[in-house]
């Protein structure tokens, strides 16, 4: 297919990572246009997440691929290379191709990559300028340095479970690898800022990331109001701890979220549904009182809220300018008209699928003049090897690091 210029065009990639923060990392790179060869063990079968089913596309012969839903999630836009690092022919690859390279990319354990020639102390000795990435789970400082990283630790450590799931249950993680996920947003921003760096000074540097780290920094309003206060925050499942009305309501037939983000709009939230002497209560006049009266507004408005249909109360609501909207499946949401009108979803050609191609989400970001592409499917396990190496590698066709 025709491959437009994006705006990352000419960077050169080598993806050492797996998983989930640093291949969120890298697939943004490639969406942007950035050549990237992401690394797998021929000893593992590759990525660890190509086995992580039970959700895989199917082979013409309508058996199970290596391209789990959860793998083709972070692997679009790369060439995938089969090349064992423990290996003295593997060190010696990916060490040109490491000299060749704009970023390199990792998430092992801290020092992890000594042994191989692959750290970043070992390779800016013979390129200074280039951009090192290593994602970890508690960074390469500290007591924790050495502990493994998973999502699932990470959001218990940076508090962001205390404070989500109901009031009387246990602490809930987000249903998502939110912590990785965001984790591989910073890693864009880093790597990009460092890249300017790079091109006004040629100096290239290490950008030492974790899990934990950045999961600490999105705790966002909720974390500041603790340093400000002292006082821990409370689990309220979906109601918001400075907003008020802003929760999940039942009405007669489901649920709907109302989000009234200041006093004229909970004015009109009353009006619309015959509240007047709601609005005119003291205790609710202003988002002040609202949170310091949650309790007693709640009684009020949800028995109100409960009488009427999803679709009558979204309607009222809607007509007056007060935020409200449906809480949609996943499918409900993909298979909207907002999300087709913005291409949430999108189909690659895999022509050795049953399909012939493969259902992925799509990249948020809207150019004007250097748009988003797909030019490349998620990656079969070490698929592009041959071509790699021949074009890149030691002895390829582009010699030139």
């Amino acid at each position: 297919m025709a491959v437009s210029k994006g705006a990352l065009d000419g960077l050169f990639v080598l993806d050492l990572s797996r998983i989930l923060a640093g291949p969120t990392c890298t697939q943004l790179l490639g969406d942007l246009g950035a050549t990237v060869i992401k690394v797998e063990n021929p000893k593992t079968g590759g990525d660890d997440t190509r086995g992580w089913g039970p959700v895989y596309a199917r082979d013409i012969d309508g058996t199970a691929s290596d391209l789990s839903a959860y793998f083709m999630a972070a692997n679009r836009n790369k060439r995938s290379i089969a090349v064992d690092m423990a290996d003295p022919e593997g060190q010696r690859i990916l060490r040109h191709l490491a000299a060749r390279a704009d970023i390199v990319i990792e998430n092992f354990k801290p020092d992890g990559l000594m042994k191989y020639g692959l750290d970043h102390a070992t390779l800016r000795k013979t390129h200074p300028a280039l951009v090192y990435c290593s994602i970890s789970g508690y960074g390469q400082t500290g007591p924790n340095r050495n502990k493994p990283g998973y999502d699932l630790m990470a959001q218990g450590f940076g508090g962001i479970m205390s404070i989500t799931g109901a009031p009387d249950g246990a602490p809930m993680k987000v249903g998502v690898g939110i912590a990785d996920v965001m984790c591989g947003m910073y890693a864009t921003i880093g790597i990009l800022a460092a890249i300017r760096h790079r091109d006004q000074t040629g100096e290239g540097q290490h950008i030492d990331l974790s899990l934990v780290d950045t999961s600490m920094a999105w705790l966002i309003n909720e974390g500041t109001n603790f340093l400000t206060s002292g006082s821990l925050p409370e689990r309220r499942g979906n109601a918001h701890p400075n907003i008020v009305p802003y929760d999940t309501f039942e009405c007669a037939d489901g649920h709907i979220l109302l989000a009234v983000g200041n006093d004229a709009q909970f004015a009109r939230y009353c009006d619309a549904l015959d509240l007047g002497a709601t609005a005119a209560d003291p205790r609710f006049g202003t988002n002040l009182a609202r949170i310091e009266n949650r309790d007693a507004l709640m009684r009020l408005i949800r028995p109100a809220m409960q009488a009427l249909s999803k679709d009558d109360l979204l309607a009222r609501l809607t007509a007056v300018g007060v935020p409200c909207g449906p809480i949609n499946t996943i499918g409900d949401a993909l298979r909207s008209v907002q999300a087709q009108a913005r291409g949430a979803v999108i189909d690659v050609p895999r022509p050795d699928i049953d399909t012939g191609r493969v259902s992925l989400l799509g990249n948020p970001l809207k150019f004007s003049a250097t748009p988003v592409t797909y030019h490349r499917p998620p990656p079969r396990f070490g698929e592009d090897t041959a071509e790699v190496l021949e074009t890149w590698g030691p002895d390829g066709s582009e010699n030139d690091p």
